[in-house]
């Protein structure tokens, strides 16, 4: 494993890290070996955003022996509500879910404290002053959180946090789709002149990360692999399938990024992120594969990331959509993603239309249309 300094905070982390998103969906023994088996692997950060008690034991649990050798990004303003998990900057819920992110990870500190999910200016007004901006500021003066970060998917307010100062690191969306051009723009034009990658690049994207280099602001990777989208080529807005050592790349070739946090299910999946680093340049190669692809936009489509919470009747939208994405590949519903499709509760037939996800959603995904296109294709 690789290791890369991540901005001004001085942090040597994994090139390849842990996205800890989908860990409650496994037995707690099962996450917890998992965990471990990527910290034998030279993984040592991990993304909490998740406010569930279930995914902070786990990781609190797989780390309490080696705490000292984690880096842990911990979120502020993400809260559990009522059993769901609510983006917040009250704080009366903030600290409290701080409070408990802190006990349950264990060590008295948290490395990287996140200002979660900041994506417009009413966003940035409110997470960056008043009380919760204060209570950051005290956090990290006391040293329980040692370093500030924020999470975000808008470019705009990501460039804010890269010349705030104050701000040492973030949290970022990176793929190809999402630092392409809309798909008004041809790529072949783009491609022109030797096919040079930054000619195919969204300048305000390509701006960004010039930006953090130049401050010293390290950049952590959500969203790398497109919910599994761009390693599928029936979903891939490219119309190609990557595999995972090209979307590493892809990230780790960006101006101020030191580590991709990939998702994990399985030790396969570890082994398969964590080949990135034996990897021929051949096997890394993406814009081979940009180059033959049709160019897509990416707004509209859903990436699991949960951003749409909460739900007024708790559905859990990323797993319905994702359900519903996994039926639409085959010509008839397999029965195994039908099953799990009904094992949740409720379906997407429960949805009342009232379209406050998608107020939050950052990729403009039609919720409550692909809601009722889920119930109408699953009959629930």
């Amino acid at each position: 494993m690789q290791y890369r300094r991540l901005g001004k905070t001085g942090l040597m982390v994994s090139e390849v890290g842990f996205g800890g998103e989908w860990l409650e969906r496994h037995e707690v023994d099962e996450s917890v070996a998992l965990m471990r088996y990527a910290h034998a692997k030279g993984i040592n950060i991990i993304d909490c955003w998740m406010p569930d008690p279930k995914s902070r034991d786990i990781i609190g649990k797989a780390i309490a022996d080696c705490r000292d050798e984690w880096f842990v990004q911990g979120h502020l303003g993400s809260t559990w509500q009522g059993g769901q998990y609510v983006r917040s900057r009250d704080m009366a819920v903030v600290k409290p879910a701080f409070e408990d992110l802190l006990r349950r990870i264990g060590g008295g500190y948290i490395d990287l404290g996140m200002i979660h999910f900041v994506d417009s200016e009413k966003d940035w007004d409110a997470s960056m002053s008043g009380p919760f901006f204060e209570y950051v500021k005290a956090l990290h003066e006391q040293g329980v959180i040692r370093h500030i970060g924020m999470s975000t998917h808008n470019v705009r307010m990501a460039k804010r946090a890269a010349e705030s100062g104050f701000i040492e690191m973030i949290l970022f969306s990176i793929n190809p789709a999402f630092d392409m051009k809309p798909s008004s723009v041809d790529l072949d034009t783009l491609l022109e002149g030797n096919g040079e990658w930054l000619g195919s690049m969204d300048p305000e994207r390509a701006e960004l990360y010039h930006l953090c280099e130049a401050n010293d602001v390290g950049i952590t990777v959500m969203k790398g692999f497109f919910g599994g989208a761009l390693l599928d080529e029936k979903r891939s807005p490219f119309g190609v399938a990557f595999t995972p050592a090209q979307l590493i790349h892809y990230a780790l070739t960006r101006p101020a990024v030191a580590s991709i946090l990939c998702g994990y299910d399985t030790p396969a999946q570890v082994d398969q992120a964590v080949a990135y680093e034996t990897a021929t340049p051949d096997e890394r190669d993406y814009a081979s594969v940009i180059a033959g692809a049709p160019l897509h936009s990416y707004k509209g489509q859903c990436t699991y990331c949960g951003h749409c919470k909460p739900c007024p009747v708790n559905i859990d939208i990323a797993m319905v959509n994702k359900y519903y994405d996994l039926a639409l590949q085959q010509k008839e519903v397999p029965e195994s993603v039908r099953a799990h499709y009904l094992a949740l509760t409720p379906t997407a037939s429960a949805c009342v239309g009232c379209r406050s996800c998608e107020q939050r959603c950052p990729f403009e995904v039609p919720v409550a249309q692909r809601m009722a296109k889920a119930a109408e294709l699953f009959g629930a």
